[in-house]
């Protein structure tokens, strides 16, 4: 059984699990920082472009649906989980090579699962990285919504990259059969 197991995560992109738990639990270490030694909406100046701002967040990405009255944390932690499920499953699927594929998904699932350990101990997510330039604010985040961009990034490089490997590999093939047909 043991034999088994380790196969399994040898073999599979399950092995990139361990990406996702390193993630979640700096995630997690972040949060309870701020947390700890942060009052709401206190706001520490870092850079002149960032500051490190403690703010609840009740809804999804840029707070979308923070005020729909209490509904959404169950409908955002649902699908979370069920996304979370799903990127296991590929992972097992997808062979171990597939390097940027599996890194993405361990990314998306990590800040899946450290947003909605926040939803479901708090009751909303705990945001602190804001980036502003003069007038301009963009909303603030935390280390398991970087994790989840990063991870719609490397997803869309890597189809970009699978696209580019077909089409060479179908020109390849379509020069092999031209030259077959030639030695006929």
């Amino acid at each position: 059984m043991l034999a088994t197991l380790k196969d399994i995560f040898k073999n599979t992109g399950l092995k990139f699990l361990a990406l996702s738990l390193l993630l979640i639990v700096v995630d997690q270490f972040t949060k309870l920082w701020i947390l700890n030694n942060f009052a709401l909406y206190e706001d520490v100046n870092v850079l002149p472009i960032f500051d490190l701002t403690y703010v609840r967040n009740y809804g999804a990405a840029f707070s979308f649906l923070s005020d729909a009255g209490g509904w959404q944390h169950y409908f955002f932690t649902t699908i979370a989980l069920v996304i979370s499920v799903l990127l296991i499953y590929w992972m097992y699927k997808t062979p171990s090579n597939k390097s940027l594929l599996l890194s993405s998904y361990a990314l998306i699932l990590s800040g899946a699962i450290g947003n909605v350990m926040d939803r479901m101990n708090y009751g909303y997510v705990v945001d602190f990285l804001h980036f502003y330039y003069q007038n301009w604010h963009f909303p603030a985040f935390n280390v398991a919504d970087m994790a989840i961009s990063i991870g719609a990034g490397l997803l869309i490089l890597d189809a970009i990259f699978d696209h580019r490997k077909e089409q060479a590999s179908s020109k390849n093939k379509q020069t092999e059969n031209d030259s077959s047909e030639q030695v006929k």
